[in-house]
């Protein structure tokens, strides 16, 4: 490929140039094509969708294990999260989690078959519902979030700390900058 127009590109690592994926053959192809475009978004959006792609298949995998989707997972983890007594609103998780109540709806009422949940009058408020961990669930979800860090902590095994971190920070300043 000739000398980059993009400068950015070209002040890229040696180690990083040698690494070759499927988004280089993209961006080569768009090189060629499209020589005034500026191709670093892509680059980067095209990696990051991959990269979540591959590691939610891995994600949905680890927690199969348990009997459970990524999305119940989800639940399972916001409610402990919370801290003891492990219970939230309906409305709460919905929140958190950016369903629908239908959405959610379904997911409860899978968990709650499953005993790993149970729905109950809120003590607060007698209009409202209490979603909270039962013991089977609390056990089950602490198991299922170290199988799930395990497989993050591997995809991360080839990055070192420092890299890990700087990744961190830069996608941390990603989600910021681009939130709605």
């Amino acid at each position: 490929m000739n000398a980059s127009p993009h400068p950015q590109r070209s002040e890229r690592s040696g180690k990083a140039q040698a690494l070759r994926d499927p988004v280089d053959a993209i961006i080569e192809q768009w090189a060629v094509a499209r020589p005034d475009l500026d191709t670093t978004a892509m680059e980067v959006f095209g990696r990051v969708y991959r990269l979540s792609r591959a590691l939610g298949d891995r994600m949905e995998k680890a927690y199969a294990r348990f009997g459970i989707s990524r999305g119940e997972f989800d639940v399972l983890a916001t409610l402990r999260r919370s801290g003891e007594p492990y219970a939230l609103s309906p409305r709460q998780l919905s929140a958190t989690l950016m369903l629908t109540t239908g959405g959610m709806t379904g997911r409860l009422d899978k968990l709650e078959r499953a005993d790993l949940l149970r729905r109950s009058p809120d003590p607060h408020d007698r209009r409202a519902l209490q979603v909270t961990l039962t013991d089977e669930g609390l056990r089950l979800i602490d198991e299922a979030v170290g199988a799930g860090l395990a497989v993050q902590t591997e995809a991360l095994s080839h990055l070192n700390d420092e890299q890990a971190g700087q990744l961190a920070d830069l996608l941390r300043m990603l989600v910021v900058g681009t939130r709605a």
